[in-house]
């Protein structure tokens, strides 16, 4: 779940035909995310910040090692001493980590189905931002796709009394982290080390305190929280190399595979409960998103 970006290595421009290769990528990437509520699961005894600050410490290992054998560790110091490329690293890295700690809360507190739902939405927030930021023109079928997502948040609102708040965060923090990931002008692999680099100032700050506070649970679940840097670095990786080998429209189809993953984690592993409000809003969410893909398969071939 990253943007692409046009680099000499990590060129993902639209493709006209999509490779094995890329699928193959793609498709293991979303169904690692797909699986990753049963691993925050087992670490949901952890607060969600001190499990984002290993996620960000030991994705640097991780990714690094990644564009040494690529022989691309000269972004990353062309990034770091760029004023500008700089501060939109910091912002992406900001957004990316909240949208992290609003998933992993949303686990550890029995609400994967919001995590689905917010990402389920996304695609079509993306829309609503072209049109309200780039003055995008919209299609018919791309506002019935944006009504029908809206009515569902309601749907949900007017059931539970409030705002469905952790879907809402994460669909507003990826969707802007995507949004202003393209003015990154390095590939998603530079990309995402940078901002783990950015936010490991402030993990390693965290670390330290909660070590000498005696609240971490690092000597405790010492292997869970290793690993933690592969769970994140990895999906990553593969999605930014699978993107560059499919078409847009490819990817927006194969992008259902993880909500509906989490979604089926949620309602038969976790046993959450599917009510009748949940029961009206998914399906409204689910024809939006076929609307949303037949207005982009339709689009695309004019």
């Amino acid at each position: 779940m990253v943007n692409g970006h046009m680099t000499r290595f990590n060129d993902v421009r639209p493709r006209s035909e999509d490779s094995p290769a890329g699928l193959g990528f793609a498709v293991s990437a979303y169904f690692l995310w797909g699986f990753l509520p049963l691993y925050i699961k087992a670490l949901s005894h952890i607060p969600a910040a001190e499990i984002v600050v290993h996620r960000v410490i030991w994705s640097v290992p991780v990714a690094g090692l990644v564009l040494i054998l690529m022989g691309r560790t000269g972004d990353i110091k062309t990034a770091l001493t760029t004023p500008k490329m700089l501060a939109m690293g910091c912002v992406t890295a900001t957004l990316i980590s909240l949208n992290w700690g609003i998933y992993i809360w949303s686990i550890a507190a029995d609400r994967a189905l919001d995590a689905a739902l917010g990402y389920y939405i996304n695609p079509i927030f993306s829309f609503f931002l072209g049109f309200l930021i780039l003055k995008e023109r919209l299609t018919p079928l791309q506002w019935a796709a944006i009504a029908l997502a809206t009515a569902a948040v309601v749907v949900l609102t007017v059931d539970a009394g409030r705002l469905p708040w952790a879907a809402i965060g994460l669909t507003v923090t990826w969707g802007f982290y995507a949004f202003f990931k393209k003015s990154l002008p390095i590939g998603p692999n530079q990309g995402f080390l940078l901002e783990v680099l950015i936010l490991s100032i402030p993990a390693l700050a965290y670390w330290i305190y909660a070590g000498s506070a005696g609240t971490s649970h690092f000597s405790t679940d010492t292997w869970m929280l290793l690993g933690c840097g592969v769970v994140t670095s990895v999906p990553l990786l593969l999605y930014a190399n699978g993107a560059k080998r499919l078409r847009l429209t490819t990817i927006a189809i194969l992008q259902y595979i993880a909500p509906t993953m989490i979604f089926l984690v949620a309602v038969f592993v976790f046993g959450e409960p599917f009510g009748t409000a949940r029961a009206i809003a998914f399906p409204m969410i689910w024809a939006a998103l076929i609307l949303y893909t037949y207005s982009m398969v339709r689009n695309r071939g004019k």
